[in-house]
């Protein structure tokens, strides 16, 4: 079902990411971790859809999507970034098979950490976040989304790893077999995990033969 909803507030978030608050329709219901199929309502962009997850809570009045903007493509998200609070967006209805199902382990690269804002973000809301880790992997520090948050909700529980620039203040590399390894010790606790498809791909391989069962990961399939 499409939905014609106006922008209300564009914020920046990190030199390429910006989050997008956007009129809510009445009765549109999405549950933490799902996402919608977007376009933008102007004339030749309202059939090209992208799919977006929702960060805002479920009970909040507005909907928000926080968006990196890949300048490179001359796509959708370098349109999306030219917009301005009064244009509009055309939604569908949300989907996704990423739900909170547990305390676990949230795994997330890049703007892959997105589907796990709303639920970090609900976990925080009702004082559940306890038994809950972040691993958020970026390429430098500039690129790293809602830093301050996510501390202020996990604490010492939100982990940062830089794959090219160096930072005292962080880790440094990948989160391979090795670094899996030296960070985690409970293979039955839930695995959260989202990034760009061989990091998903790679991870859930190494969980799986390091002991977690399939029934634990949780990814977009």
């Amino acid at each position: 079902m499409r939905q014609i909803v106006k922008i209300a507030d564009i914020r920046p978030v990190t030199h390429d990411v910006k989050s997008f608050r956007v009129e809510k329709p009445a009765g549109y219901n999405f549950q933490p971790g799902n996402a919608t199929d977007v376009s933008i309502n102007q004339p030749g962009l309202d059939e090209e859809t992208r799919p977006f997850t929702f960060t805002c809570l479920t009970k909040d009045p507005y909907l928000e999507f926080t968006i990196k903007r890949y300048p490179d493509h001359h796509g959708i998200t370098d349109r999306l970034h030219q917009l301005q609070p009064g244009d509009e967006l055309i939604l569908r209805d949300s989907w996704g098979a990423i739900e909170y199902k547990g305390p676990g382990y949230f795994i997330a690269g890049g703007a892959g950490i997105t589907p796990f804002i709303a639920i970090l973000r609900y976990l925080y809301d009702e004082k559940k976040t306890t038994g809950n880790q972040l691993f958020f992997s970026n390429k430098t520090n500039r690129d790293i989304i809602y830093e301050e948050e996510l501390i202020k909700i996990l604490g010492k529980n939100a982990h940062f790893i830089l794959t090219r620039d160096k930072d005292p203040r962080y880790e440094t590399g990948r989160i391979n077999e090795e670094f899996i390894g030296r960070h985690i010790s409970d293979y039955k606790k839930h695995f959260y995990i989202c990034g760009p498809d061989p990091m998903v791909a790679e991870i859930t391989n190494t969980l799986q033969k390091m002991g977690a069962s399939p029934d634990t990961l949780v990814f977009e399939k």
